[in-house]
């Protein structure tokens, strides 16, 4: 932990660097210094130990399917799909096809910082950022440095990352490397299991190369390309996911004496995502082969931001305006094995389209007094899907092609946000904003299939929107102590979600993707960080949401229920000792309340506590030795409610 977090530079939450306890907006901080005391081996698994953040199902990257590997902040309708964007140094980093984040490819060493504003974004940065930014910052190259970690552990678990960096006067680059591999566990509870059910091994590689150059005292120049692979089992035969992933960024950045800040940034990226899907018997005694899907995506895009000079008009002004632009494009291509033939069997399916987005945004920050600041943001935002299509093939060598109409749609989200010092230890935030999130490639042309239940897409859907609001409070007192208490209340219209249908579709689909309903999530943050000497420091987080269905047309069953995937009650406690002449100790507590595993409320999921503990001692030279350990105490559970 910083000894002076409060002093500690911030850009995610304005696009600007601020110090954090000046930034209007809600903003939490995993530093170097805690990534490596975590036990965590994933991102994901790290930034869930912020009570405010979650994946779906509660699973990690290291067991759970690439199609779930999403992200939700303060409970807003979690799903596989992130309803969060993720950023590497300013450029997006979520799947272009279906959303997903591929945590596991980011290699720790690498990271400096990371960043989470667990409030609606889109004013900032569009879709994608409908529930708040988490935003991954690289490490500063400085030279020479060779960092290596090795670690191995139980369930076959083996971890090896390296970093080397170095600078040559105004050039420097860096290189990280990371594997991993693990038999997984049974993710299955143990009274639901049947033969089928086994381990889930998974294993990764991961490599990034970056290169900067100070080409003149104004001009910065940066690049970097990465390879990452990814393979996972889900617990049976047929359950087998595998990603293959490059991509590459550059930025230029020019500082002026007069005219402010210009900083372009482009980025690329080609996938390839393959997944094996079964049909499994109640008993999970039997399993088949339902489907083989292969999914390449690729997408390409770039941003262009100017910070201009500060400017005085009662108070100072900071102005900042960009835009920025992606093309997504990605094809699904399925190849079914149904139960059973006849001559009007669907055996294969090919579905493509293509996504292009883009907006426009302007920010003023506005210091009226060193106790005073607002922050006013405004953008504009306009998509449009078009090249949509779908081939479907019959068992009797008739084929049937259809072409989904091109659709655009626009969207416009403000934000205003407030910061008052009435005193030195005291500051006041609040912020209003609405927030968007336009539908996926995925979602839009891709069905899929949950054991019997196949889901179909649908090409007509609309943006989910969001409106918001936040407010809290944050106070310093003696000994390093800071407390913080945040409010917040969202409201969530036309969440895309899977809806059974009262008729199945002609391919035998019994769900669909469809805009639907309503939803209000509120609830409340609680943090506390405490330096209680040069040695010891404690970190306390808690997160309460309140999610429920206020509207859902069709399904009067689900107005009043819980929104499932996510539990009303989340928090978390650190304690560490650090004295590098004797050792380095963090030990951990983070607790999960109940939750639903289905949208009407009759399957719950009991909640856990998991023990994280960590311990390191210096041997010599540059070389540490360390243990990491983490303890689930209660299980999860699945029962009938």
């Amino acid at each position: 932990m910083d000894p002076s977090p409060g002093t500690r530079t911030v850009v995610t939450a304005t696009r600007l660097p601020r110090p954090l306890r000046d930034v209007p907006a809600t903003t939490v901080v995993i530093p170097r210094a805690e990534m490596e005391r975590s036990p965590t081996l994933t991102q994901d698994a790290l930034i869930r130990t912020l009570p405010s953040a979650a994946t779906f199902r509660r699973t990690p990257s290291l067991v759970a399917d690439p199609t779930a590997q999403g992200l939700n902040l303060r409970g807003l309708a979690p799903s596989g799909v992130a309803r969060g964007l993720v950023l590497l140094d300013g450029l997006p980093f979520n799947d272009p096809y279906g959303g997903w984040v591929f945590w596991r490819a980011l290699p720790r060493l690498g990271l400096d910082r990371i960043e989470v504003v667990p409030t609606g974004g889109s004013a900032l940065y569009g879709s994608a950022a409908l529930g708040g930014v988490v935003q991954l910052f690289s490490r500063p190259i400085t030279g020479p440095v060779l960092d290596a970690d090795v670690s191995v552990g139980n369930l076959g678990t083996g971890f090896a990352a390296a970093r080397i960096a170095d600078r040559w006067g105004r050039v420097g680059a860096s290189l990280e490397v990371e594997g991993l591999t693990s038999d997984g566990y049974r993710i299955v509870p143990e009274s639901q299991r049947g033969r089928i059910d086994g381990d889930t091994p998974s294993n990764h590689v991961s490599a990034q190369a970056r290169i900067e150059a100070e080409a003149t005292d104004h001009l910065s120049l940066s690049a970097r390309a990465g390879v990452f692979r990814e393979t996972q089992n889900g617990g049976t035969r047929y359950t087998v996911a595998s990603v293959d992933l490059a991509w590459f960024a550059a930025n230029a950045r020019l500082r002026t004496d007069s005219a402010g800040t210009f900083e372009l940034g482009l980025f690329g990226r080609t996938q390839h995502f393959a997944q094996d899907r079964a049909r499994v018997t109640p008993d999970r005694n039997f399993e088949a082969r339902s489907a083989l899907q292969d999914v390449p995506a690729n997408d390409q895009g770039g941003s262009l931001v100017w910070t201009g000079p500060e400017l005085t008009l009662a108070g100072t002004h900071v102005l900042a305006a960009g835009v920025d632009v992606r093309r997504s494009h990605g094809r699904a291509d399925e190849l079914l094995f149904p139960a059973t033939y006849t001559a009007t069997t669907l055996y294969a399916r090919n579905t493509q389209g293509t996504q292009l987005s883009g907006g426009v945004f302007v920010q003023d920050l506005y210091t009226v007094s060193p106790a005073l600041e607002f922050a006013g943001t405004l953008r504009w935002d306009t998509w449009h899907n078009f090249d949509g299509s779908q081939l479907e093939s019959f068992a009797n060598g008739t084929a049937t092609a259809t072409a989904f109409e091109p659709r655009t749609a626009r969207q416009l989200s403000p934000r205003l946000a407030a910061r008052v010092r009435p005193l030195e230890w005291l500051t006041l935030r609040a912020s209003a904003y609405r927030a968007f999130r336009a539908p996926t490639l995925n979602e839009l042309y891709r069905p899929f299939q949950v054991g019997t239940v196949l889901t179909a897409a649908n090409p007509d859907l609309g943006a989910e929107r969001l409106w918001g609001t936040e407010a809290g409070v944050e106070a310093t007192g003696p000994r390093g102590l800071t407390g913080r208490v945040t409010g917040f209340w969202n409201v969530l219209d036309a969440p895309v979600t899977n809806v059974t249908l009262a008729t199945p579709l002609p391919d035998g689909a019994t769900r669909q993707r469809q805009n639907l309903g309503r939803a209000r999530v509120r609830g409340v943050e609680l943090g506390a960080d405490w330096r209680v000497s040069r040695q010891w420091t404690a970190l306390a987080a808690y997160t309460f949401v309140d999610p429920v269905v206020t509207r859902a047309p069709g399904q009067p069953d689900l107005v009043g229920r819980q929104l499932p995937q996510d539990p009303r009650h989340r928090g978390s406690l650190a304690v560490t000792f650090d004295d590098p002449s004797i050792v380095s100790v963090t030990a951990q507590l983070r607790v999960f309340g109940p939750q639903y595993e289905d949208d009407l409320n009759t399957r719950g999921m009991g909640g856990a506590a998991v023990v994280d503990l960590f311990v390191s001692r210096h041997l010599f030279w540059k070389v540490d030795a360390f243990g990491a350990v983490e303890v689930t105490v209660r299980p999860m559970t699945c029962r009938e409610a």
